[in-house]
């Protein structure tokens, strides 16, 4: 059983996707919170397997809730699942580096997002098609490589970096194999090496770290 937290400072959004998240059998709400202060609380009594993490909220909003829920020990295992209104907003990128693992845009076809709470869930990031090519953009355009990150890339081998490289620009293992001439299997084991290497959470977090690294830099 997932066990999921929603946070919204809207009763009725709250309460809508807690009925959906319950219609689901492998799927439970353990609690829900209006604001980021209440979001923290709440996770660290529950320890939920994922947040529904609303990002425009009064008080403490969605990134510094999401900051300090996966900055400590009762939140180590909890994912973060972003749901926002537009493809793009100024707080997204924010999100990701505060350690959010995936975003959805609220107007999601409801099967999607319990799909996406299940793939939060297993460990794996998710970001929704037009929301990865945008907010790749915005790293391009943002991003300044920081010379104390770039030494984290001596962990991996060359052939890990190009599959960082990749990986930060949004490709999936299937497709990182077809353009490296790899299998499915291969490109998966070197994105767990690079995971595990690196100390990173989760893919979401790996593109933060190619983009002030300088890798993805590359053009």
């Amino acid at each position: 059983m997932i066990g999921v937290v929603v946070v919204d400072d809207q009763a009725l959004v709250r309460a809508g996707f807690g009925v959906l998240v319950d219609s689901s059998p492998d799927l439970e709400v353990l609690g829900d919170a209006a604001d980021g202060i209440e979001a923290v609380r709440v996770v660290r009594e529950v320890r939920p397997d994922v947040v529904l993490m609303d990002i425009r909220m009064p008080g403490m909003d969605g990134i510094e809730a999401t900051r300090q829920i996966v900055g400590t020990p009762e939140g180590a295992q909890t994912r973060v699942l972003i749901l926002t209104t537009f493809d793009l907003d100024e707080y997204v990128y924010d999100a990701l580096r505060a350690g959010a693992s995936g975003f959805l845009l609220k107007d999601t076809p409801p099967e999607d997002l319990l799909d996406a709470i299940r793939v939060i869930a297993a460990g794996n990031a998710l970001l929704a098609p037009s929301v990865t090519r945008t907010l790749i953009a915005e790293f391009a355009s943002r991003a300044v490589p920081v010379a104390t990150k770039a030494e984290v890339l001596e962990a991996i081998t060359p052939r890990e970096r190009e599959v960082l490289l990749l990986v930060s620009r949004g490709r999936t293992n299937a497709e990182i194999a077809d353009e490296l001439h790899m299998s499915a299997a291969t490109a998966k084991t070197h994105v767990s090496r690079i995971l595990a290497k690196l100390g990173a959470r989760d893919r979401a977090q790996l593109v933060v770290i190619a983009y002030e690294s300088g890798l993805a830099m590359v053009r």
